[in-house]
């Protein structure tokens, strides 16, 4: 493994420049996302409908159904369906728009949003490395690539289950839902290392006429039962949990599934600004959520046996097959959106330090958010065909759901609390008043998912411990790693003595050594001069940190440090969402003086073979694993974008 690229090497929690000021959220700062000034808002706005809103989009699919199979045991049947919907329309209010909408969007850093962004944010709030902060946003990420497994598996399949009361050749197509699912899902993997830059141009206004037409049909069957809109009313909903006790907090866990897809509003705030995310979902999806709802509400009061499939019952015939097109086409989008947000995470997750060096592909050379993760694709499309051959219709997947998202709202939740308290001064009262009411809510949604477990719901849990153990194991291990490199090492002040007292035989051109520690000499610089007994003319110690900031500025990039004629320390700073390309940061350096030909120099990377001990700091299982990291990590040569011809690596054997 390149000395350099330790999981905590390259990713230190150092604050950006501009002073703890600049760190502050700027409430009167432009809420449009990168790339705005280039976008309208309506733009913006239509792109957030199809990105941000896929999930939840699909949620009419199944959510209802789910929730009215388990109140069929009820006796009052108005009170069920009344009281369900009740549920799901308050939920939709304070969840999603209260507190994502209108009070975790502001807590943005630097625009960014999601469970990882907002951990960066409360270690910056703090001012310096919390194991508690670090802990919360490894299970929330972990949690997260949980969901992102479940939801394309349940979207695509609760679309294509509308095949099964298809007019005309329903039966016929009923043996080939579950084939069909698998099929769309695997071209739907399959077409991610081409980029999804153009099919991303088609995802608003196709889910945004998915949007109208779930509008639609909630209001042609509210004209026929308009007693429904007295579930807006948050008392039939709290009657129902009263009279219903037990299967009343069983339904809980179906009612989540109406709310899904809240995660993604924060997580892509970056992509799109505040302001577009809030106006999309306050003029159109909440509006066409709720008609649909009730739509469905409606229809089951008049026909109490359509409860047995609540949303493929309420479409008619007549554009049965357009509406299930369309629902398969917004399924699609709502995966494509999970997928794009998982290669997100995972390139957060590299740049601080939770994973090891993770191949990325760029798939657009204009918007930067456009990537591509090969092991992460890999491991999601398994995980999906592995899912539907395990449960096989949707009503068995949404056991399984639910579970995984509301543990990543909770960890939400907690973080907010540290970035309430410290960036925006809240007094320890107001905010209890806030973060208290939401943190229960969420406890009240975890334990009613927690029933799932028995059903299936202990497969995302059993994931997501996985990557716990994973991203635990990598920065523990890198730790200790980084440690015991800083004991066996020599100073670079104590070296540059020792030179200065022996001088060595000089060669022309200029060396780069990679090192995590810029204050020691690196396991390169030292290999080379016992082995190879030269020092080049030029010589730069160079580290790459990973900031709290989702994006560092180039005129932030570069810090330079001349030590003395022979040795200068550079710094290159780059934000938890970019990707570093240290040819093009060294080309900055121009500006501040220091200029070399990057084709005469060469790169010295030290590459450390480690094998296990019992005398670590971890179990030697846990040695074994961290080893097994590391040899699988991405060569970093590819991952700095280093031309290959100008490397040159040297190894040495250590313990951890």
């Amino acid at each position: 493994m390149a000395e350099q690229a330790g999981p905590i090497s390259s990713t230190e929690f150092t604050p950006a420049a501009g002073g703890p000021d600049s760190h502050t959220p700027d409430p009167k700062a432009p809420e449009t996302g990168h790339g705005a000034g280039h976008s309208g808002f309506m733009t913006l706005t239509v792109g957030a409908i199809g990105v941000v809103f896929g999930d939840i989009g699909t949620s009419p699919l199944y959510a209802m159904r789910e929730a009215l199979s388990h109140a069929r045991s009820t006796t009052n049947i108005e009170l069920s369906v009344l009281g369900v919907v009740s549920l799901v329309l308050w939920a939709l209010t304070l969840i999603v728009t209260v507190k994502y909408v209108i009070f975790l969007m502001r807590a943005d850093n630097k625009g960014e949003g999601g469970t990882l962004a907002l951990m960066a944010l409360a270690q910056r709030a703090l001012g310096r490395r919390s194991t508690t902060i670090f802990f919360l946003g490894v299970v929330g990420a972990s949690l997260f690539y949980g969901d992102g497994m479940i939801t394309p598996a349940i979207s695509v399949m609760g679309a294509i289950e509308g095949l099964r009361d298809a007019p005309g050749l329903g039966h016929a197509f009923r043996p080939y839902v579950l084939p069909l699912s698998a099929i769309i899902l695997i071209g739907l993997f399959l077409v991610q290392s081409h980029g999804t830059q153009r099919i991303a141009t088609l995802f608003g206004p196709i889910t945004a006429v998915w949007f109208l037409v779930l509008a639609a049909l909630g209001v042609h069957h509210l004209m026929t039962d308009w007693s429904i809109l007295r579930a807006f009313n948050p008392y039939f909903g709290v009657r129902f949990l009263l009279e219903n006790g037990f299967i009343g907090f069983v339904i809980l866990g179906s009612v989540f599934l109406a709310v899904t897809g809240a995660e993604a509003l924060y997580a892509d705030m970056g992509h799109f600004g505040k302001t577009p995310i809030r106006a999309a979902w306050l003029v159109l999806v909440f509006p066409s959520l709720a008609l649909n709802y009730l739509g469905q509400g409606a229809m089951v009061l008049d026909h109490p046996a359509a409860a047995a499939d609540p949303f493929w019952r309420m479409v008619p015939q007549a554009v049965y097959w357009p509406v299930l097109l369309l629902a398969t086409a917004a399924a699609v989008i709502a995966s494509q959106a999970v997928i794009t947000g998982a290669f997100s995470m995972t390139q957060q997750a590299v740049q601080l330090g939770l994973l090891p060096r993770i191949e990325i592909k760029r798939t657009s050379e204009t918007q930067a958010g456009q990537i591509f993760v090969p092991s992460v694709n890999q491991l999601l499309m398994f995980g999906v065909l592995i899912l539907l051959l395990m449960f096989g219709s949707s009503t068995r997947l949404a056991s399984a759901y639910g579970i995984a998202v509301t543990g990543s709202m909770f960890v939400d939740t907690l973080l907010a609390f540290i970035v309430l308290r410290r960036i925006f001064h809240w007094s320890v009262p107001r905010t209890l008043c806030l973060v208290v009411p939401l943190g229960l809510l969420d406890l009240v949604f975890i334990s009613s998912n927690l029933l799932k477990i028995p059903d299936g719901a202990w497969l995302p849990l059993v994931f997501g411990l996985t990557l716990v153990i994973m991203m635990w194991t990598w920065s523990r291990g890198a730790q200790i790693l980084t440690e015991k490199a800083r004991r066996d090492s020599v100073s670079l002040t104590e070296l540059i003595d020792i030179l200065r007292a022996r001088a060595p035989h000089r060669v022309p051109g200029a060396a780069i050594f990679l090192t995590s520690d810029p204050d020691m000499a690196p396991v390169a610089l030292m290999h080379n001069l016992k082995h190879n007994k030269v020092l080049h003319e030029k010589n730069v110690i160079l580290t790459v940190r990973t900031t709290e900031t989702p994006r560092v500025d180039d005129a932030d990039r570069l810090t330079i440090e001349a030590i003395n004629d022979d040795f200068k320390r550079v710094v290159v700073h780059y934000g938890f969402m970019e990707s570093p390309n240290l040819p093009k940061a060294l080309a900055l350096c121009r500006k501040q003086g220091l200029k070399f030909d990057i084709m005469a120099t060469s790169f010295f990377l030290g590459r450390r073979s480690v094998v296990p001990s019992t005398h670590s700091g971890m179990p030697l299982w846990q040695d074994k694993l961290f080893i097994y990291l590391m040899k699988n990590a991405a060569n970093p040569t590819e991952f700095f974008k280093i031309p290959p011809g100008r490397v040159v690596e040297l190894g040495a054997q250590v313990t951890v």
